[in-house]
């Protein structure tokens, strides 16, 4: 699971990388996935939408194991 995580955010990286951040993937436990945002994104006060509605969204719709996305 932990290879189709990684190439979900490969997909979503572009778009963090043009506003000047990043995410990292840090592990995936029973369907929660644990990424460090960082960058730009590290320090947003909109990281929490970005990691919700964005982030979390995408790989919930695209693996269906993941239960939770969260930063670390």
């Amino acid at each position: 699971m932990k290879e189709k995580v990684e190439e979900v955010l490969g997909q979503i990286r572009p778009s963090l990388q043009a506003d000047g951040g990043d995410v990292e993937l840090v592990g995936v436990d029973n369907g929660v996935v644990s990424v460090r945002l960082t960058g730009a994104c590290g320090s947003c006060p909109m990281s929490q939408m970005t990691l919700k509605m964005g982030i979390e969204a995408t790989l919930k719709k695209k693996i269906a194991e993941v239960k939770e996305v969260v930063a670390v």
